[in-house]
């Protein structure tokens, strides 16, 4: 188990992860969010602690982007030097009209690619388009690549989800087991 704090006059978060499974109980005051963060969890296979008290008093942006941050400084953590694992994922999940594509690079370089158009919109207190800024901070802070599209939908509330999941796969698939660094460089 890893766990990364923060602190900020705008949240306060605390995120413990297990990469090998777990208890998973999310509360960041967005319950979309939790909805979406305990997917991404349970669907990459991962045990995750995670509790933000934000200034929702505003809007959900800090909370969300924050999350992202946190998430991806403790996955960095858990990952250490990135040897064992697989290093590549991808995934594709349909949500009734929606499909959504996942792929990952666990390389120590962070790039984010998204290209979701359409989604936008209110779920609950959580702005569609905060997906974008979740999963940016999150790539930056984790130090990894992901490229997310939604290839078709139009339901604001299917197509994040299918994004969340599709992520949650490419990384279980990145994060699987495999001998050594997998680089021809010998070194992530």
């Amino acid at each position: 188990m890893h766990t990364v704090e923060r602190k900020t006059r705008e949240t306060n978060i605390q995120v413990s992860i297990d990469l090998s499974g777990g208890p998973v109980d999310i509360a960041t005051g967005i319950g979309f969010f939790d909805h979406m963060l305990t997917s991404l969890a349970f669907h990459a296979g991962w045990g995750l602690q995670l509790t933000c008290d934000g200034d929702l008093h505003i809007d959900a942006h800090h909370t969300v982007e924050d999350t992202g941050i946190v998430l991806g400084q403790v996955l960095a953590k858990a990952l250490g030097d990135k040897s064992g694992i697989t290093r590549f994922g991808s995934a594709h999940i349909p949500m009734d009209e929606a499909l959504a594509f996942a792929a990952v690079d666990v390389s120590g370089r962070p790039f984010f690619c998204y290209d979701a158009p359409g989604m936008q919109g209110a779920l609950g207190a959580y702005d569609a388009g905060l997906t974008e800024e979740f999963f940016r901070a999150l790539t930056t802070h984790a130090g990894i690549t992901l490229h997310l599209r939604l290839l078709s939908g139009k339901d604001a509330h299917h197509g994040t989800e299918a994004l969340y999941k599709a992520a949650a796969y490419a990384l279980k698939q990145a994060l699987a087991p495999a001998d050594g660094v997998r680089s021809t460089k010998g070194v992530l």
